[in-house]
């Protein structure tokens, strides 16, 4: 699938479809007009009779233009102008996207909006391409019999007014954002027979290989070279050995970036077992390093000035005869003890070493990513991930950047008081809270002792990462989530 821009008039894009998106308020745009004067008045015969009303991500097809050399157009609703932003434009493309593409066509075109005053033209095209690509996957990715078929081209279209350079990097880099992201859906949405850790890390050397990346992969006996007493107490219960994915970009004559993700390619819970109902989605426990993973590649590709290490701890969670047990005490790498009180609050325990391990080789500003808590999604719900942070100004910036690609979080307070409840009367620490109270923020406060005062902000994504049912702009099964945002803070970085 080939993502590219047009400089043109409307009616003469030929495309199987073309997708023309419309406020709920206002008069449509100048190319929007013309256009329909060229379908003989059909958009604006359909808003006086209430037919179409351009709210967010209705979509309405009309089948057999004429006029026009597309085949079909799909108008879609951008709803109100006040307070539109990438997610706005990126839903509205997925939707139309999503909608076209339950059958097999060749070219969809899509018709920038043109007056959207708050965003330029690049952060517009920019939205719309990696909300249209995105729109075209699915998770059938072992189903006999397709359905979801990728256009062979996406072209986006813009007026003559238009910047055109502008356009064609910002569609440049939504090809490359898109693709980051779907990367990570696809890892989530493998299946736990074929994704497992060391089939993850061979995915990521072979990234490496495509885009320049330097890859380094600790096995078995180099993490316990390595002191990783946490990470390895996790994989025992497994017949999968764990794997530590270190992949560096250097292009940056500064600090370095380093962004650390939670890779359990299945949580069983352990001896702390999960129910059938917790644990049959648990294959996207791996869903904070998918999105490192996908990052990396994207920032790769861009070639971004900047320097970026993305540490992936990679581990089986299973409760086989050498699974760690309550009581235990791990020794991490960076020489805290810890007590395990449940063996189902595991990705701490990797996180923890994965961390002490990026502050070891030289990252001075970390995000690490993980589905982490139960917790978080009672508190913020499936659509936004928890920020924690040690450090206001760095938070600041991951917000900055979250905001900017359209992704949304909320921030969580760390106060010293909450680091009490994870004390251990054996131990350094424990891993859980030890109660239903602040679950998000003790494990957060857990992962604060692990990165050496460096500012540091911790994601718990577990609600956005996994769609449990689709809607009208997204499949079900893995989302990508904050692929886009981190790829953000890797510019900002810059």
């Amino acid at each position: 699938m080939q993502l590219t821009s047009h400089i043109g008039d409307l009616h003469e894009v030929e495309a199987d479809w073309l997708i023309l998106p419309i406020w709920e308020d206002g008069a449509p745009g100048k190319a929007a007009a013309e256009l329909d004067v060229k379908l003989g008045g059909v958009i604006a015969r359909l808003r006086e009779a209430g037919d179409i009303k351009g709210k967010a991500k209705e979509l309405t097809p009309l089948l057999d233009p004429k006029g026009i050399a597309a085949g079909r157009v799909m108008v879609v609703g951008l709803g109100k102008r006040a307070g539109i932003d990438r997610n706005i434009l990126h839903d509205a493309a997925a939707a139309a996207a999503r909608a076209i593409t339950s059958k097999a066509r060749d070219r969809l075109g899509f018709a920038l909006p043109e007056d959207v005053s708050n965003l330029n033209w690049g952060d517009v095209a920019l939205a719309c391409g990696v909300g249209l690509m995105q729109g075209c996957d699915g998770p059938g990715l072992r189903k006999s019999e397709k359905d979801r078929f990728p256009p062979k081209e996406i072209v986006l279209i813009a007026p003559a007014s238009a910047p055109a350079e502008e356009i064609k990097q910002a569609t440049e880099r939504a090809g490359i954002e898109a693709a980051a992201v779907s990367l990570a859906r696809e890892l989530v949405n493998t299946p736990p027979c074929d994704l497992f850790p060391e089939t993850f890390a061979a995915r990521a050397d072979k990234v490496a290989q495509e885009t320049g990346l330097q890859c380094t992969i600790l096995d078995l006996r180099q993490l316990e070279t390595e002191r990783m007493g946490a990470l390895l107490a996790v994989a025992r219960g497994s017949a999968r050995a764990p794997r530590l994915v270190v992949l560096r970009h250097s292009k940056g004559t500064g600090k370095t970036l380093g962004l650390v993700g939670k890779g359990v390619t299945f949580d069983s819970g352990g001896l702390s077992l999960k129910t059938n109902d917790q644990m049959v989605d648990m294959k996207c426990d791996m869903a904070g390093a998918a999105a490192v993973l996908g990052a990396m590649q994207a920032i790769a590709r861009m070639a971004l000035p900047v320097n970026v290490i993305g540490v992936m701890a990679l581990v089986e969670n299973m409760p086989g005869g050498k699974a760690m047990k309550l009581g235990d005490v791990l020794h991490a790498r960076n020489g805290k003890t810890i007590e395990v009180l449940n063996t189902d609050a595991e990705g701490r325990l990797i996180l923890a070493d994965a961390l002490a391990y990026a502050i070891d080789h030289k990252a001075d500003h970390l995000v690490d990513l993980a589905t982490l808590t139960g917790a978080c999604i009672v508190a913020l719900g499936m659509e936004v991930a928890g920020l924690m942070s040690n450090n206001d100004e760095w938070k600041g910036r991951v917000e900055t950047a979250a905001r900017t690609a359209g992704e949304r979080l909320w921030p969580l307070p760390m106060f010293p008081l909450y680091g009490e409840m994870i004390k251990s009367d054996v131990a350094d620490i424990k891993n859980t809270g030890g109660s239903r109270w602040a679950g998000a923020i003790s494990a957060a406060k857990f992962l604060e002792e692990f990165v050496a005062g460096k500012p540091w902000v911790h994601l718990d994504i577990a609600g956005p990462a996994w769609a449990e049912k689709e809607n009208a702009v997204r499949a079900s099964g893995g989302t990508g989530a904050f692929v886009r945002t981190l790829v953000q803070l890797a510019r900002q970085y810059a």
